[in-house]
């Protein structure tokens, strides 16, 4: 690696502003704390708790255009 072109990196501390959970992380932005809308606490596809509402739509939407049952 040369000398003098990377950016420095700093230890920050992030703040979950959807819950609240607090974790250490790197950044090349000096500040002493970065708040995030979603973290991986919070968040539906890390949970577990994704709906799969809108892959069932398209699923009955292409049965229907092709005149197949659910059953087949």
């Amino acid at each position: 690696m040369k000398k003098g072109i990377h950016p420095e990196y700093h230890r920050v501390k992030c703040i979950c502003t959807s819950c609240g959970a607090e974790f250490e992380t790197g950044s090349t932005i000096k500040k002493d704390e970065l708040r995030v809308d979603t973290c991986s606490n919070c968040h539906p596809f890390f949970t577990g708790r994704q709906r799969f509402a809108a892959a069932q739509g398209r699923i009955e939407k292409f049965n229907k255009k092709y005149g197949l049952k659910s059953g087949q």
